[in-house]
């Protein structure tokens, strides 16, 4: 009797505060990609180790290590990483392909922020193809559109959430680069696999798309369950000086 009067008095000692301090915290944010009642939309793909890399059969691996660690005694929790610039959901300076630009100092940090936020389309690509000048064509892309998100097929097969890479993605080849470039008025060129040029011709679109430093190339992009349309995208790299590519967070507002 007298053990279970010391119970009840134990559990009136503990407010509801101090229960709710011992619970484990609430993780139902954790892997969030809508937001805002549905009208913010990530299209960032989380880096994980088993994610694509380029030409990688085994994924991304093992990036990031605690340095510092609570549960082995530190004060606080502190981790290091490392990836390449290119990794998941990036962002390519001229510096990628062109050595002049490299050595110039045209890296990510030079990279126009207005370029990359803004109204932006998300169009769908005819899923037979490579995106061809012919592709680009039936898009109807209107000109004064600035900045425009290719979903393909490679969004339908899920490649960026397979560990292996796979060469038969689907991605610009350089008559369809070429058509974007004298043919509209766009300057942000998103992508849903790990390069915005087809794997037969990887270089030649590359050199189209950066050659006048006014396009920006984002690749990597998550475009699934998302309707196609007018948008306003956010996108931002890392501020870092001497890089040719950046890891990004990409948004999507309704």
């Amino acid at each position: 009797m007298r053990a279970l009067q010391l119970l009840l008095l134990l559990g009136m000692l503990l407010s509801p505060v101090t229960l709710s301090l011992a619970r484990k915290p609430r993780r139902e944010n954790r892997d969030r990609e809508v937001y805002g009642n549905g009208k913010i939309f990530d299209i960032t793909h989380e880096i994980n180790p088993n994610m694509p890399t380029w030409e990688s059969k085994d994924g991304l691996g093992q990036f990031i290590w605690l340095v510092s660690s609570m549960k082995n005694g530190s004060k606080l929790n502190s981790s290091q990483f490392k990836l390449s610039t290119h990794t998941g959901t990036h962002i390519d300076a001229p510096g990628h392909v062109y050595e002049e630009y490299y050595e110039a100092g045209y890296n990510v940090n030079s990279l126009d922020l207005d370029v990359l936020n803004g109204p932006a389309l998300l169009v769908d690509v005819p899923r037979d193809s490579n995106i061809t000048a012919e592709v680009m064509k039936s898009l109807n892309i209107s000109r004064g559109v600035r900045r425009v998100l290719f979903r393909t097929l490679n969004t339908d097969r899920k490649l960026m959430f397979k560990k292996e890479f796979d060469s038969s993605y689907v991605a610009f080849m350089e008559d369809g680069a070429k058509w974007l470039v004298e043919n509209t008025d766009i300057k942000l060129v998103g992508v849903d696999y790990l390069s915005s040029a087809a794997y037969v011709n990887t270089i030649p679109p590359h050199l189209i798309f950066l050659k006048k430093r006014k396009i920006i190339l984002v690749e990597g992009l998550k475009l699934d369950n998302i309707i196609a349309g007018h948008y306003n995208v956010h996108c931002l790299p890392l501020r870092m000086i001497g890089a040719d590519g950046s890891p990004a967070r990409c948004i999507l507002v309704k």
